[in-house]
């Protein structure tokens, strides 16, 4: 059989890793077994930026990386604050999966080796702490708050009064539990899949970035496979991707109950605080905007309409 390498970062449970699992599955089922998945997945081969590359030179066949470590591939444009909004949701998949914005994303990648097989929900990041309650956006100011190397996310804590400090992932939970870092944005889902609820103490919903992570081929691989084995490839993504979707909103709400259950507070920002975070973060949208391309700023605004 053709056997495929997958790395990824995520912890075992996680709405990212079950969907690679269902992918791997349905790619064994539609194949007869003739091509396998071979996965390895919480960061057991290394951080995102580590596989991506390792896909990018030939040495590994697929890498998951979250959209804030790519951003050098302009896909930091849709980590922007507040550039994405939930209610949306739906009309981002489409133009993702089936529409232009996809398309713009397939001549990127293309340009620097990789081709992109699915866009796995990951969610909307909330900003929680390890010993400082945050009832308003005032109290984001001074706390020391582990980011991705993402320029943008090291922008929007910045502008709310934060001290970024870029950490990886597989050093975060240590990171807070010795007060190197007293604050994070993460999904609540991977925030207790990993464990973190075990240092938090405070968390508010600030969804204050949207982030996807996004499964990348080598395309010389790509390319060397058979029309049926690409078409093989594609059909599972696309009904892992919709079952992978479909399944995170439950794993959010018992991320959520297992928040409440550790005691966490978590406090609800009213619509006026969301005014608030969505003024004090807009030097950052200026900012990119100026430097990302006018084309995919436009792909991106349309989904929101």
């Amino acid at each position: 059989p053709l056997t495929l390498r997958l790395g990824h970062p995520m912890a075992p449970g996680n709405n990212v890793t079950v969907g690679y699992e269902k992918f791997a599955e349905l790619v064994k089922e539609k194949s007869n077994g003739k091509i396998k998945i071979q996965i390895f997945g919480n960061a057991q081969i290394g951080s995102d930026r580590v596989t991506t590359e390792a896909a990018q030179a030939g040495t590994l066949d697929m890498s998951s990386s979250s959209s804030p470590n790519l951003a050098s591939f302009h896909y930091m444009a849709l980590d922007l604050p507040y550039v994405t909004k939930p209610e949306n949701q739906q009309k981002l998949y489409a133009a993702l999966d089936n529409g232009e914005l996809g398309k713009y994303y397939d001549k990127v990648a293309a340009s620097i080796g990789l081709v992109p097989i699915m866009y796995s929900e990951y969610g909307y990041r909330n900003f929680v702490t390890t010993n400082k309650p945050i009832k308003t956006p005032a109290d984001l100011k001074g706390l020391k708050c582990r980011t991705t190397d993402s320029p943008v996310e090291v922008a929007v804590a910045k502008a709310l009064g934060m001290n970024p400090a870029p950490v990886a992932w597989g050093e975060t939970y240590t990171a807070m539990q010795q007060g190197t870092v007293n604050a994070e944005g993460n999904t609540f889902s991977l925030l207790n899949d990993a464990k973190h609820t075990e240092v938090i103490k405070y968390a508010c919903n600030s969804q204050h970035n949207y982030s996807m992570h996004v499964l990348l081929m080598n395309k010389k691989k790509w390319d060397s496979l058979t029309d049926e084995q690409r078409k093989i490839i594609r059909e599972a993504a696309h009904e892992a991707l919709v079952w992978q979707r479909n399944i995170t909103g439950d794993l959010e709400k018992k991320a959520w109950d297992a928040f409440k259950a550790k005691g966490i507070q978590i406090t609800m920002f009213t619509p006026e605080q969301f005014e608030e975070l969505y003024k004090l973060t807009q030097p950052v949208r200026d900012d990119y905007a100026k430097q990302l391309p006018a084309e995919l700023m436009k792909l991106i605004a349309d989904t929101q309409k």
